[in-house]
């Protein structure tokens, strides 16, 4: 069962990105990434067993991602093409750090015994997903070097946060 739902929360956060960043360059409807991605999220909380745990999974994860997000379109380094912006961000980017916590709750955990591999996939993987954003038409980088090491950077940090902090506290329960 739990491979299962591995392969299920995977599936809803893959579905969910699909939504928001075609949605938005294909579709011209940034709507579509934001009801798939409240659709995926309710029916993960609905069928999540601690709900309190991945709440304040979500708030750990998604808050410095978001915020991180923020600092770098608002000094230029790059900027997403949205047409629903929640602040400098697109509203569905809300939805779709939301969503990527899922995989924190859910999928991430067993890095906690490949600590050091998963800083550097994190540090690899992170930006690749970014950088395919710009081919996409969902995200024009002004800045690629300074781009490249602040993601590095950002993500080799979210997960070694994520490994060292967040999974080892015992308010998460």
């Amino acid at each position: 069962m739990q491979k299962l739902k591995i392969f299920l929360v995977l599936t809803g956060y893959q579905i969910t990105w699909l939504a928001c960043v075609f949605g938005e360059t294909n579709f011209s409807n940034p709507l579509l990434g934001i009801l798939v991605g409240v659709i995926f999220l309710v029916i993960y909380f609905y069928f999540n067993d601690n709900k309190k745990k991945f709440l304040k999974i979500s708030l750990f994860i998604s808050l410095p991602g978001y915020l991180f997000d923020t600092l770098l379109v608002h000094f230029q380094i790059y900027e997403f093409q949205s047409s629903l912006n929640f602040g400098t961000l697109p509203f569905w980017m809300i939805i779709l750090w939301l969503s990527f916590s899922t995989l924190f709750d859910e999928v991430f955990t067993f890095l906690k015994n490949f600590k050091f591999l998963g800083v550097i996939l994190s540090g690899i993987l992170g930006p690749l997903t970014y950088y395919l954003g710009e081919p996409i038409g969902v995200l024009t980088i002004y800045n690629f070097g300074f781009f490249i090491i602040s993601m590095i950077i950002f993500w080799m940090f979210l997960m070694f946060y994520y490994l060292n902090y967040v999974l080892k506290t015992n308010y998460l329960s």
